[in-house]
This record gives C-alpha cells, structure tokens and sequence, in this order.
C-alpha cells in the first residue's frame, strides 16, 4: 500500500514537471500601449463614444500594423501630456515636436505638419511682414501648447486661455489682438461658423510637425515598428485618405460659437 502511494505522488510530480514547460513556453502578451489625446476636432473627437479623428485613424491603423493593443483616453491637454512624461507605457497625441522636447519623448510620425499662423480681424486690417511687427501685440494661446511656450520664450505677449476655441470670442471682443492658431492652407473651417469675412490669417510663421510622443521607457523595437507603420502609409496613400475621408467634416454648432470644441487647423 505504502509502494502504491509512493508511486502516485511520483507519477502526479512527474506531470507537473512536464506541464511546467509548457506553461513557460507560452507566447507573452503583445505590448499595449496608454495613449492619451484631447479633443481637438478635426484631430480627435468623440463620435458615438469613440475616439476618432484624422490622426486618430492614422494612429489606429500603425497600432494594427504594428500590432499593438492599446487604449485611447481623452483628457485635458495637461494630463495628457503629463501622463506621457510619467506612465513607462504611454504615448500622447499629436504633440509639436520642439527643440525644447526632442529629448523627453521617443517620436512617432508625423501625424500631420501644422502651419501655425496668427488670425487677426480683418476689420482693424492689421498687416503683419514678419513676427517681429507681432510684438506690441497680445497674442491669444491657450495653456500648455507648443505655441504658447515657442512665443512666450521669444518674448510676446502672451494672453493664455484653458481652451484654443475660447480665442475667437476674445478675439473679436478685442481682449487680445492676434491669436496663434494651427491651420491647415485649405482650411475652410472659419467659412463654414460664418467668420471668413471677420477673421483673416495675417501671417504663417513656423511650419511644424506633430507626433505620437511616446514615454522613454517605451521600447525602441516598438518605437522602430510603428515608424515603420506610418512610413509604410505614407508610401501607400492611407494617409492622405485618411485626410481626405474627413473633408467634408462640419463641426458640431449648437448656436454662435457656444460648446463648440474645435481648433482650427
């Protein structure tokens, strides 16, 4: 009797021995990525409880080609950026890569190249040569954006808000003179709310492309394959079908300029 159990235990060890290696040979979990963004029509915006947005799909599709899982929130710009520069598996979009930034982040993209201009009312027929005639001017940005650190380390004058929208109504109140937007040239935005005779872009003044940031502790190999992602889309023209599939994209007015969650680009 005392041989017959001796035996089982041996026999049950035994198969736990050799189902221990099987365990371990299981392929690991794919890498998943935290990306975070802000509403920032037509970049990103909720439709239907999904994020979407043109370089929301862009980044969608180099996550599938890539193929990395990852989870989209939507926050204020501060915590989005924030939780790039802290959490070791997130990325944010689509942020201004500066000289300033270049090395707090491993880069993704572009996900787009921003014009940033300065928009004027065109009854005060302000004429701007070049950025120097812009200093004796309050300039509306809003917290947190490239813009608003490029020029307020150039010394303008800077009057800040805590929404990019929030400076057309400032803008034609006369509370600030100019406002340091990014736009696309074939922009037709300011036509569609009825301001294209009110509000003229008055001067371009830095070309610049925007990214997927991404923590430093992301992995190169990562960092390298989405790369390759997006390189790949740009050869094969889902990019730019990408930008042409929301071409006809309106934004969602309520009544004037009121609840509207959009920055022209």
């Amino acid at each position: 009797m005392l041989l017959n159990r001796f035996a089982v235990v041996l026999f049950t060890l035994a198969g736990l021995g050799s189902a221990l290696p099987a365990a371990a040979a299981l392929p690991p979990a794919g890498p998943r990525l935290y990306l975070t963004t802000e509403l920032l029509a037509p970049s990103s915006m909720m439709e239907g409880g999904r994020v979407v947005g043109i370089a929301t799909d862009k980044v969608r599709e180099a996550m599938r080609r890539a193929g990395v899982d990852y989870h989209i929130d939507v926050l204020p710009w501060k915590r989005a950026y924030h939780a790039a520069l802290t959490r070791p598996d997130a990325c944010v979009y689509s942020t201004t890569r500066t000289p300033e930034r270049e090395a707090l982040f491993k880069w993704v993209g572009p996900t787009d190249i921003a014009q940033w201009v300065l928009l004027g009312r065109a009854d005060r027929k302000l004429q701007l040569r070049s950025l120097d005639d812009a200093r004796s001017l309050r300039i509306g940005t809003y917290n947190g954006d490239a813009r608003e650190a490029w020029l307020r380390s150039r010394g303008f004058t800077i009057d800040s808000t805590s929404n990019d929208w929030s400076n057309l109504p400032k803008l034609m109140a006369g509370r600030i003179d100019l406002w340091a937007a990014a736009m696309r040239s074939e922009s037709s935005v300011l036509a569609r709310l009825g301001f294209e005779k009110q509000v003229v872009p008055l001067l371009v003044f830095k070309e610049i492309g925007v990214y997927l940031a991404c923590n430093r502790a992301v992995p190169d190999e990562l960092v390298t394959r989405l790369n390759a992602s997006f390189e790949a889309m740009v050869r094969d023209g889902t990019g730019r079908r990408i930008e042409r599939s929301y071409e006809g994209w309106e934004p969602p007015l309520k009544s004037g300029t009121e609840s509207l969650n959009v920055k022209i680009k």
